[in-house]
């Protein structure tokens, strides 16, 4: 079989680029082999690239001058890589059975001397966060990505090789294969929950504002972008009890509960509030607080749904559709605490100072002894007025406190389940009103080892991140139709 596959690899140890090289050498698909990298020794059966790093624009465009053969291959880190039996064949023939763009698939990893399986999960319209797990190993049609490769910026330091899958992704599709073909060393064994705050921390945040203007290209390209026209927001709608209603859907957090409640009703606002916890039933004597606390101060509605089948999502519908809410419902949830006694008001005061339909506020990550930990305080500054709703597609996220305005809450109702419900409801909202913001920190965001995502398999990691990707392909697609 003839050489068909042009290979580009970053350079890390001379012993370690030496086996990766070594591994892709087996294969007689392979033609030439690229070393990437300023700083790259010559390795036997490659050749080097004297360039900057693999996410670098410029370093896009070389690789698209460099391939001379019908595939490229990159493999994105710079530990040896083991490549499975027949693994590369198994890359062209799924790439020339499906005549699709990108090709990627399971794998494994060694953490700490283990290993360890790492499915990944199937590429959907709307998975855009610039996060998207594809492993180290990108199997390309040569083709079109030297049509991608016009859409990537030269002038990308760190979104390059971001830029140049959105533009594959507009030109053609993108496989998983579901078979482990290689296994790479995992460097970074940090748990589940502390990973997932990265594309948030603010030390990253020259790379996000990359991360962005290459999304933003993306969504004008495809017809998706959304210009920051927005509807106005008459407050005068509905005859409310209250100004704001404080909402915390709970189960069985007997260890936290009684903090929440006191955070609320601590508060100290120019307007009239209460709190309405929805009990989902719970076990451990959660319910029993809350009763107590309900009975000293008549501003605590206790509900215990009728339904059995409600999730996070499901409990704030109950909520914002009990005739106690107020105008405003603003979030808390049972693990956490408000900064301090002005949240309330704070909040209130954003939705008329800046006429939104929602407000995202800004936390502070803490432990259980409320002392700050990395990556410390979270501000959210994608979601600007300009182009906060459109940014809001690549991130995973939204912020703490959400608050709403609750007529516009009510038109919306929230997803029934327990994880991602709050970035559905933020986008469906961003579509069409403005999001407000608060840059002070007034939440604080409690970390702990019961928290429900501290440390998350891959297989639950894998769920929530696909379900999130579903989330913003619909909404993808109804952002499409508004700009026809």
């Amino acid at each position: 079989m003839s050489a068909k596959i042009t290979c580009f690899l970053p350079f890390g140890t001379k012993e370690e680029t030496t086996i990766t090289v070594s591994e892709l050498r087996k294969s007689d698909l392979v033609s030439n082999i690229f070393i990437v990298g300023n700083n790259a020794e010559e390795i036997e059966g490659a050749e080097v690239l004297n360039c900057e790093a693999l996410a670098n624009g410029k370093t896009i465009q070389l690789i698209a001058d460099k391939s001379d053969a019908e595939y490229v291959l990159l493999y994105t880190k710079t530990s040896a890589l083991t490549l499975g039996q027949l693994a590369v064949e198994r890359f062209y023939q799924v790439a020339t059975d499906t005549n699709s763009g990108l090709v990627y698939s399971n794998h494994r990893a060694i953490k700490e001397g283990k290993v360890e399986n790492l499915p990944v999960i199937d590429y959907q319209e709307g998975s855009l966060r610039d996060d998207f797990n594809f492993g180290s190993v990108l199997f390309y049609d040569a083709k079109v990505l030297k049509e991608a490769v016009k859409d990537v910026d030269a002038k990308y330091e760190h979104a390059g090789l971001y830029a140049l899958r959105l533009a594959v992704a507009a030109r053609s599709e993108l496989m998983r294969v579901p078979e482990v073909l290689y296994t790479e060393e995992e460097m970074d064994t940090r748990k589940s929950g502390e990973k997932i705050f990265d594309y948030v921390d603010p030390k990253n945040r020259a790379v996000q504002i990359e991360m962005e203007e290459a999304c933003t290209e993306h969504l004008k390209r495809i017809g998706a972008y959304l210009e920051p026209k927005f509807k106005d927001v008459a407050f005068g709608e509905g005859n409310f009890k209250v100004e704001a209603s404080v909402v915390i859907p709970v189960r069985d957090r007997v260890k936290t509960i009684e903090d929440a409640i006191k955070s609320v009703l601590s508060q100290k606002a120019n307007v009239d509030f209460n709190l309405i916890i929805v009990d989902n039933y719970s076990t451990d004597g959660t319910t029993e607080i809350i009763a107590k606390y309900a009975e000293q101060d008549e501003r605590l509605i206790h509900i215990i749904p009728e339904r059995k089948d409600l999730g996070i999502g499901g409990c704030w519908n109950e909520a914002v559709n009990h005739e106690a809410c107020g105008k405003f419902a603003i979030q808390l949830d049972s693990d956490d605490l408000y900064a301090d006694e002005t949240t309330v008001q704070k909040v209130v005061d954003a939705f008329y100072r800046e006429n939104c339909a929602m407000v995202v506020g800004t936390y502070q990550m803490v432990n259980f002894k409320l002392e700050e930990i990395p990556p410390g305080i979270i501000d959210h500054r994608e979601w600007t007025p300009e182009n906060g709703r459109n940014n809001a597609l690549r991130i995973n996220g939204l912020g703490a406190p959400r608050a709403f305005y609750t007529p516009v809450l009510r038109n919306n109702p929230i997803p029934n389940v327990n994880y991602g419900e709050d970035y559905a409801l933020g986008l469906a909202i961003s579509r069409n009103y403005q999001i407000g913001r608060i840059y002070d920190p007034i939440y604080l965001c409690r970390r702990w080892e019961d928290n429900s995502d501290a440390s998350l398999d891959i297989e639950k990691m894998n769920a929530h991140n696909t379900y999130k990707d579903r989330v913003r392909t619909i909404e993808l697609k109804a952002r499409k139709l508004l700009a026809k």
